[in-house]
């Protein structure tokens, strides 16, 4: 044992030895290149007395970075994200200057721009030498791993491979079934494609209604999405909108899952959430929407950044790479145009920096929390890359952009895979994603007006010049006049005034892709077909005869809700049928999913689908985007999940597996499978903020005995939580 131990030390010793001596090499040749950089005394130097130099500043440096780096990061947590990317190599070059200035007799010098430049590739060439020789030595590469782990606080699990194995989810975001069958059959995902039918199974499942991130991942991690019609929506009681991706949204909607189900979530037992909207209940966090508003001290939203940050090398490689990205997408955009490709929206601004941080930022930090969770034992781990969702919105979601992504991802989940034959148990690795994306030009290219512009000019209210124009804008303002003219020759009212129908508010018109929703804020209740066509005549025929429109969603005084379709279709909820009727070329569980989502508190007043052409899978987004999701209608409903084949089947052969909430049912299986004897599902008992009596709720899954969390208090959405008998 005392033998292996120096042999280790000798091995480290001599890799810190060549780490030093390739730094010294790179900054002796970048001196002869840079004008601006000088190891030498105005008088110069030896070859010698200059290679000391160079070795002098090249260890100083390498010191500094290792020391001094670290502590920066972490000052710097509370700097916004692509802030502190743009900050990565300031700070990295003033730690270079900093080493020349400790080179004796003042030989090292470096202009500041110069500087910027020699310490990122410095930085570069130390970490491409350092992984280069740790690779070549397993035990090396996995202490090298191990030491982010214990780093980050959570080296605690010995090292037992023979013990219950732990699961990664990976949530690829938007990549639908079609995709990533595309994807496997091009060998677009070599890693993902050997996987296949050789040691996992792969099984779609459909969304509901509202296919975007923020009902499908509340589904999966907290088990249920109840009420949440769309992306976003107003809610009349609250004169609030909600969206999402917003903070403060995500904690309502986290907190509302939980009272909904009595449960903690997904993750309550010794789970981590990486880069998601909500925690499932997870006590490690990082980049978790739902919890970034807390302020407690390792539980910052922005805490994740420092673990990978902390590395000079990982921050000089993501800034590169970052910057390489915002290229790539301009140089994309550009040649898009040029070619005059189709349907194209607009990607400048700040997008290229958008997708940069989604593409590079957001995935390096993540897969590094996925590897150091791995590497601490952790029984449950799910993290979000969101890479392709992003670019799918503007380049398509079947662009070579989109599939150059995915080929990246695979990488990604190469790695992962790699790093899980070093972990201290054994990974089940878990892929799925919470919808696809549908292609389709968006609503306003097709016709010439947003849907906003169609609404308010159907209720006869002003719209822009150029939604005047259009052919659509022009038939609905003459409906609407049309209308209102058949109004005012009705029987006059009992006072001898003719009886004009009410203008009330303007309506509130918001896009969750090719869905939309239109409120009516001044109605505190959800208003009835009947009552919009009292107030507003000529509204809901224009909205159901547009081209553009596939069905409206309204409550009927008579039949309780109603679909619409065009020529003057108007059929019952209760009677929906997939293969009939306006809901006709949706696909299967079309019906189900808007009689589920009719049933909701907060369903608008108007709910609108936008058409699907069965035939080529195409959509018109409400918003800009080219690749859609968040209404029914394509590719976009159909997402997947590939699992080993030592878990059970998610359902049954034949069976399809139809909503978030019930993945969420068969991921928590997954979790009690492999467990050994189960112990009885705890309960956390839960503070409400507002000081109210505290309430019981079940820590889901059951934890195996000889596992040890880390904690016996859990935090639920923000709440203080214990486990209770």
């Amino acid at each position: 044992m005392v033998e292996g131990r120096w042999r280790r030390a000798g091995s480290a010793l001599l890799r810190v030895a060549v780490v030093w001596a390739v730094s010294t090499l790179t900054m002796l040749a970048l001196a002869g290149l840079l004008p601006d950089f000088q190891l030498q005394s105005d008088d110069g130097d030896s070859i010698t007395r200059t290679a000391v130099t160079a070795g002098w500043g090249a260890g100083a440096f390498g010191l500094l970075t290792g020391l001094v780096w670290p502590v920066v990061v972490r000052a710097l947590l509370l700097v916004p994200a692509l802030v502190l990317g743009l900050l990565v190599f300031f700070l990295n070059g003033s730690l270079l200057l900093i080493a020349l200035w400790l080179i004796p007799d003042g030989r090292g010098t470096a202009n500041p721009e110069t500087a910027v430049v020699v310490a990122a590739v410095m930085s570069a060439v130390a970490s491409a030498t350092s992984t280069a020789l740790a690779v070549r030595d397993d035990n090396a590469y996995r202490r090298r791993l191990s030491r982010l782990a214990h780093r980050r606080g959570r080296g605690r699990v010995a090292h037992d491979r023979s013990g219950p194995p732990g699961t990664v989810f990976l949530q690829l975001d938007g990549v639908g079934y079609e995709a990533l069958r595309g994807a496997v059959d091009s060998r677009v995902m070599p890693t993902v494609a050997g996987w296949v039918g050789a040691t996992h199974r792969l099984t779609p499942w459909r969304t509901d209604w509202s296919s975007q991130t923020g009902a499908s991942q509340l589904g999966i991690l907290h088990g249920s999405n109840h009420d949440v019609p769309a992306f976003r929506w107003y809610e009349k009681e609250t004169r609030r909108i909600v969206v999402s991706n917003r903070p403060a949204s995500a904690v309502e909607l986290q907190r509302r899952a939980i009272e909904h189900t009595g449960d903690g979530g997904l993750l309550t037992v010794d789970g981590a959430s990486r880069g998601n909207l909500f925690s499932g209940g997870a006590d490690q966090l990082a980049l978790v929407l739902s919890m970034a508003a807390r302020r407690g001290r390792g539980n910052r939203s922005r805490a994740g950044y420092f673990a990978y940050f902390s590395d000079p090398a990982n921050a000089v490689r993501t800034a590169l790479s970052f910057v390489a990205e915002v290229g790539r997408e301009v140089g994309q955009s550009t040649r898009a145009r040029l070619r005059g490709d189709t349907p194209r929206v607009g990607r400048g601004g700040l997008y290229p920096f958008i997708r940069a941080f989604a593409t590079v930022v957001e995935r390096d930090v993540v897969v590094a929390a996925v590897i150091g969770d791995m590497l601490a034992g952790r029984r449950a781990v799910y993290a979000d890359l969101v890479a392709y969702d992003e670019v799918a919105h503007h380049s398509g979601p079947h662009s070579s952009d989109a599939q150059a992504v995915l080929e990246r991802l695979d990488r990604s989940i190469a790695l992962i895979s790699k790093v899980a034959e070093h972990t201290p148990r054994t990974y089940r690795i878990v892929l799925l994603s919470d919808h696809g994306q549908s292609p389709g030009e968006t609503f306003e290219g097709a016709y010439g007006l947003t849907l906003k512009d169609l609404v308010r000019a159907g209720c006869g209210l002003p719209v822009s010049r150029r939604a005047e124009r259009s052919k659509s804008g022009a038939e609905a303002r003459d409906a609407a006049r049309d209308a209102l003219r058949t109004a005012l020759h009705r029987q006059p009212a009992g006072d001898g005034e003719e009886e004009r129908p009410a203008s009330g508010s303007d309506p509130i018109v918001l896009s969750s892709g090719n869905l939309a929703l239109i409120s009516f804020p001044d109605v505190p209740y959800r208003m009835s077909c009947e009552e919009i066509r009292r107030r507003h005549p000529a509204l809901l025929g224009t909205l159901a005869n547009h081209p553009g429109i596939g069905f409206l969603l309204v409550r009927s005084e008579e039949h309780g809700s109603v679909v619409l379709g065009a020529d003057g279709a108007e059929v019952p909820v209760d009677a929906l049928k997939d293969d009939d009727g306006p809901l006709a070329g949706f696909g299967p569980g079309a019906a189900d999913a808007v009689r589920r989502t009719d049933s909701f508190p907060h369903v608008a007043d108007i709910m609108v689908n936008s058409m699907h052409d069965p035939r080529t899978g195409v959509v018109h987004a409400f918003e800009e985007q080219i690749g859609s999701h968040g209404g029914l209608g394509g590719e976009q409903s159909q997402a997947f999940l590939l699992s080993p084949f030592e878990l059970s089947r998610p359902v049954p052969a034949g069976v399809d597996l139809i909503g978030a909430e019930q993945v969420h049912h068969v991921l928590r299986r997954w979790l009690r499978e492999g467990d050994g004897p189960q112990v009885p599902i705890g309960r956390v008992e839960v503070s409400r903020p507002d000081g109210e009596a505290q309430e019981q709720v079940p820590v889901g899954g059951g934890a195996a005995p000889d596992e040890n969390p880390q904690s016996s208090r859990h935090r639920v959405h923000g709440r203080q939580c214990r486990r209770g008998p």
